[in-house]
């Protein structure tokens, strides 16, 4: 039962704890390419309420739309009786609707407290009352096991980091319901557990939680009911009691998915060489030294902040690097330009496909082609119709899906963003390459593609680097791993010795004292 709402000063109208909130019938399109198709969805008031499906399947869009990010082009949303008409995520504040989005909204230049309390803050006549604004980080920070100052300016942190300013900015609000879009992306696996709590403890405050993830484990471990989303239409929702991976699968592929990774086809003993790091250290690594040969998929697995990021941009000449040796085909890679080791044929796809690898407002044909201009270009100017067919080849090949070549990459879902910087590197045909969370927010069957596309890479002479979170994903793709402690390679593992309990005993093991 609900209970009436009576009208604010400001015409509108707030939540009432017990509310339901009510999807009915909502469709959006961008660009003429439906992103939902009439799909209604009721998010029960004090639930945690999972959406999942493959990228592009339209879960990110109907949070935005939960959240006022995004106006439909039909249908209504409703909280109890009340209908709402939400044009901004500052109206959906209003009702007690709060949203973490999947791609941070961090201003770099303010504090964490800022940042955290942008748009609430505790002023008279105009100033902002600091002492108020830091107690009350301090009594949330302590509320959630958060470990953040206050004053540390927010570009400075890490992404994990950023991640928590965003959860602490939502949590600031007392919201009754909060959208959360992939939430646990950026953090490890200690800081998930933590953050799980908090989103347990949500719900039994009467909060509801619409939870996006990817993760399946992650939603069936905390979520009451489960809605799966395929090519922007409602296929069912169910109690998540009923649910198992296997079910949700079939669910979001519409088929079953009968293994997550392609057979391994190990590279040959005495194949050459393709990249030597020897004794290399750079800022947070330090004397990291392996051997990488043609064919082969080497995985380097650590914590978070192991250093396993940096020593792909020491390698890959991103970094400054203090001291050390990195060797393409017997030449030493000289200098400090990443445009030097594209030449050389070392190519690089970061963990940040946004802030470091896409421009996300020019168009796909752009991004796949920038990396080699000189393919399609004549005299200095590109020749249209030549990058369109390289374009579109390279497209074929990664199997980007888009409605046109001319369409912005922040049009794309996740998943099609991701699959447009292997597109570019395969263009690029470097003879190694380093992929640095190849995977990060792709939904499963985007992450089956990419790894059949890192199999048929390393299978046609590419020495390749993966560097993931996923512990699953180095197992089931290298042929050989590093574990990184504190900046350092600490242990190699091959063959029956590559085993999760292996890898976890190497990343968590003290250095020997004496």
């Amino acid at each position: 039962m609900t209970t009436p709402h009576a009208s604010d000063s400001s015409g509108q109208v707030p939540s009432t704890p017990g509310d339901d909130l009510v999807v009915t019938g909502v469709s959006k399109r961008f660009g003429g390419v439906p992103a939902l198709i009439d799909v209604s969805v009721s998010i029960v008031a004090g639930s945690i309420h999972a959406l999942i499906g493959e990228n592009g399947a339209g879960k990110s869009t109907l949070g935005k739309i939960i959240a006022g990010v995004i106006v439909p082009d039909e249908g209504s949303i409703a909280l109890g009786a009340h209908p709402l008409h939400l044009r901004s995520p500052r109206d959906a504040m209003t009702h007690g609707i709060v949203t973490i989005a999947q791609e941070l909204a961090i201003v770099p230049n303010l504090t964490v407290a800022e940042n955290v309390f942008l748009g609430a803050e505790v002023a008279t006549a105009g100033l902002v009352r600091r002492r108020d604004s830091r107690r009350r980080f301090r009594e949330l920070t302590e509320r959630v096991g958060f470990d953040l100052r206050p004053d540390a300016v927010a570009r400075s942190l890490s992404l994990a980091d950023q991640q928590k300013v965003e959860i602490l900015r939502a949590l600031s609000r007392n919201a009754s319901f909060v959208v959360m879009d992939e939430p646990s992306a950026a953090l490890s696996s200690t800081e998930t557990e933590t953050l799980h709590e908090i989103i347990r403890s949500l719900a039994r405050r009467g909060t509801a939680v619409v939870l996006i993830s990817h993760y399946l484990s992650e939603v069936l471990a905390l979520a009451d009911t489960i809605t799966t989303l395929r090519d922007g239409r409602h296929v069912r929702t169910v109690d998540a009691s009923d649910a198992t991976e296997e079910s949700l699968i079939e669910g979001m592929l519409g088929r079953s998915l009968s293994t997550a990774f392609p057979p391994k086809q190990l590279a040959a003993p005495d194949a050459p060489i393709a990249l030597e790091v020897e004794h290399l250290s750079a800022p947070r690594i330090e004397d990291c030294s392996f051997v990488l040969r043609h064919g082969e998929i080497l995985g380097i697995a650590g914590l978070v902040g192991a250093g396993r990021s940096e020593l792909a941009r020491a390698i890959f000449r991103d970094a400054r690097a203090s001291s050390g040796t990195v060797r393409l085909a017997g030449r030493e890679l000289t200098g400090h330009s990443p445009r030097r080791s594209i030449r050389r044929g070392l190519a690089f796809i970061p963990e940040s496909r946004k802030e470091m690898g896409l421009l996300m407002n020019r168009s796909v044909r752009e991004n796949i082609s920038l990396s080699r201009l000189d393919l399609v270009s004549r005299a200095g100017w590109v020749a249209r119709a030549s990058e369109r067919r390289q374009v579109a080849r390279f497209m074929e090949k990664s199997t980007v899906k888009a409605a046109s070549m001319t369409m912005p990459a922040t049009m794309l879902s996740g998943g099609n963003q991701q699959k447009l910087l292997f597109a570019r590197t395969i263009m690029c045909a470097p003879g190694v390459l380093i992929a640095d969370e190849p995977t990060r927010g792709v939904d499963i069957g985007s992450k089956r593609a990419i790894y059949d596309l890192l199999v048929e890479m390393a299978h046609d002479g590419m020495a390749i680097i993966v560097i993931s979170s996923e512990l699953e994903e180095v197992l089931g793709l290298a042929h050989r791993i590093l574990v990184m402690r504190h900046g350092r390679v600490t242990t190699e593992l091959t063959g029956d010795d590559m085993t999760e309990e292996a890898v976890l005993a190497a990343a968590f093991a003290e250095p020997s004292v004496g």
